[in-house]
C-alpha cells in the first residue's frame, strides 16, 4: 500500500460531510445551529457564497462519542 492511500482529509466540504453523515444540508445546518458540540464550520471568505468546510478528525470525533453516548444510554 503506497503511502498516498493511508492520507486521510484534513477538511470536507458542507457537501461531503453531509454525505459522511448521511443527512441533508437542512439536517446538517440544523446540527449546526442546535447542537453546541457539533463541530463549527470554517468558512473561507466574508461573501455569503464563500465556500464552507468541516474538519474532517472534528467530524469523525463527534460522531464517535454520539455513538458511545448512545451505547451509555441503551446499557
Amino acid at each position: 500500500m503506497g503511502f498516498f492511500m493511508s492520507i486521510k482529509p484534513i477538511r470536507v466540504q458542507f457537501k461531503t460531510a453531509c454525505e459522511l453523515l448521511d443527512i441533508s444540508r437542512e439536517a446538517l445546518r440544523h446540527k449546526v445551529r442546535t447542537d453546541a458540540s457539533f463541530p463549527r464550520p470554517i468558512k473561507e471568505g466574508d461573501t455569503k457564497q464563500a465556500p464552507v468546510y468541516f474538519d474532517y478528525a472534528e467530524l469523525v470525533d463527534w460522531h464517535n462519542s454520539q455513538k458511545q453516548s448512545l451505547a451509555v444510554l441503551e446499557a
